[in-house]
């Protein structure tokens, strides 16, 4: 084949899974299956690297839905410059855009510029082999650890209602959580004496499922199997991963405790899906957060449901599950590429590109803009798009693209960068950098109590001295850089 086509997924988890079906299915056909090793967005935004670009004729973006999420302007970005390209070139690229939980799909479409008479498909529920029941489930207490309490007292009793007659997939949002959730079950279902309804003792399923578990890495996992219960989350090596989903689709695990990844990577059938809650920690904003209606959306999508919740948050769910909220919705990078080449076609990538200019023609009252909005001839709408460009693609501006830095990381390298500087600054500067960025916020960049020990002991083997003390991110972040970059052994679990 001369020519390639790409499917742009949104996690690591997600693309190794889908490399490794798509090269069972392939390779009969002698159609090799590769993954890049940084994300298409940073591949496109380098100018000079258009060799392998020039050859994709086919971009497949699966959970096209995630426009509304906060990677949402990487997706637009990628689609815009892809269109921008075509119109430059004239080379033409076939998009594809796929979900199954998507209720404006007409909007979506106009953003990709389909043809909706012959190029757009929906398929509403009728299509299900069978109808989806939901059940919410509000709890009342409001003391968390009572909570908590209540809400395994109420996901037990939902998984024993299906035991032996269908399977279960429980979706918690941690890894440690996927754990501590199955124990639970598997020690209730023994005090109560209704573990045989999950695996029973004479069959061969308990054959398998404890001759496997002599063979996985996971402890947790090794000690849960021989029950009919299993965990999955990103943290399991790859080998683990596929031993629970095959052993999961054959119908020998009954209940499958696992995060959200599983719903965005592994299609796995089951009957009943319960959602175990629906507030998670979100780092960045330093409190706990709804989970996204995506995030729901996506979990539920595959079976029937059960969402136990906060009551506060009942009419939501319910709401978010029969009428669908629709999808709402870094030029920088399309003007270091100069496919935006001038003030004229930046403002009309402004005004035509971006998704949420796409709903706003569609429902002003929503954005709180006025019925004349849309008039292209208003003056001061062109003047503010022009003033925007008129000064974005300084050198800084091209630096941050073409490495995919955050402007605020660009600020603090250009604030703490100077011509001569030794090792140990440069570490420093690194690893306060590093703080800025959301990315590391979201995984967990503060020192938990755990990891103290554990840091003390490699702060003391790095060859570059650290200043900061061990409690400080900024510490952690330079000790494990020179750990890696050393290749010191990890003694402890870091995930």
């Amino acid at each position: 084949m001369d020519q390639c086509a790409e499917r742009v997924v949104h996690n690591s988890t997600v693309i190794q899974e889908t490399v490794g079906n798509f090269t069972s299915r392939l390779s009969v056909l002698g159609i090799e299956v590769g993954e890049l090793p940084e994300k298409w967005d940073v591949v496109t935004r380098k100018s000079t690297d258009t060799s392998y670009t020039n050859l994709v004729r086919l971009i497949v973006i699966d959970e096209i839905h995630l426009l509304h999420d906060d990677c949402d302007p990487v997706l637009e970005s990628v689609i815009a410059r892809t269109v921008r390209r075509m119109e430059q070139t004239g080379d033409y690229v076939r998009l594809v855009g796929l979900s199954a939980t998507l209720p404006n799909y007409e909007d979506v479409a106009t953003f990709l510029r389909v043809d909706t008479k012959k190029g757009l498909f929906y398929f509403d529920a009728s299509y299900q082999p069978c109808g989806l029941q939901q059940q919410f489930i509000g709890i009342t207490e409001k003391k968390a650890i009572k909570r908590y309490q209540v809400t395994n007292e109420v996901c037990y009793e939902k998984v024993l209602d299906y035991a032996g007659k269908n399977q279960t997939l429980v979706f918690v949002h941690s890894r440690k959580e996927t754990a501590k959730t199955a124990k639970y079950l598997r020690d209730t279902a023994m005090e109560t004496e209704t573990i045989t309804q999950f695996v029973k003792p004479e069959g061969a399923t308990r054959e398998i499922l404890t001759e496997e578990a002599n063979n996985v890495k996971d402890p947790n996992l090794r000690d849960l199997l021989p029950f009919g219960f299993a965990i999955h989350h990103a943290g399991m090596s790859r080998e683990d991963r596929a031993l629970v989903a095959d052993l999961f689709g054959d119908g020998h695990v009954q209940v499958l405790i696992c995060t959200a990844t599983l719903a965005w990577g592994v299609n796995l059938p089951a009957h009943t899906v319960i959602i175990k809650g629906t507030q998670i920690d979100n780092p960045e904003m330093g409190r706990w957060t709804e989970l996204s209606s995506q995030d729901v959306l996506q979990m539920l999508g595959r079976a029937e449901g059960i969402i136990i919740t906060n009551h506060s948050e009942l009419q939501y769910y319910w709401s978010l599950l029969n009428q669908q909220l629709p999808i709402e919705n870094n030029l920088n990078a399309e003007i270091v590429l100069r496919t935006v080449r001038n003030r004229d076609e930046a403002c009309s990538d402004l005004g035509i590109l971006i998704c949420a200019y796409v709903r706003m023609l569609k429902s002003p009252g929503l954005y709180g803009v006025g019925v004349d909005f849309s008039d292209e001839s208003d003056s001061g709408l062109i003047q503010k798009r022009a003033d925007i460009i008129h000064s974005a693609a300084v050198i800084l501006g091209r630096i941050a693209s073409h490495y995919y830095v955050t402007y605020t990381l660009m600020q603090v390298y250009n604030q703490h960068l100077r011509p001569t500087m030794s090792m140990l600054e440069l570490f420093r500067v690194f690893a306060l950098s590093l703080e800025f960025n959301p990315a590391f916020v979201l995984t967990s960049l503060q020192v938990r109590q755990e990891e103290k020990m554990e840091l003390a002991k490699l702060q003391e083997r790095v060859p570059i001295q650290v200043m900061e003390r061990v409690e400080e991110p900024a510490a952690k972040i330079n000790v494990l850089l020179q750990a890696y970059i050393s290749q010191l052994k990890l003694d402890g679990k870091w995930y």
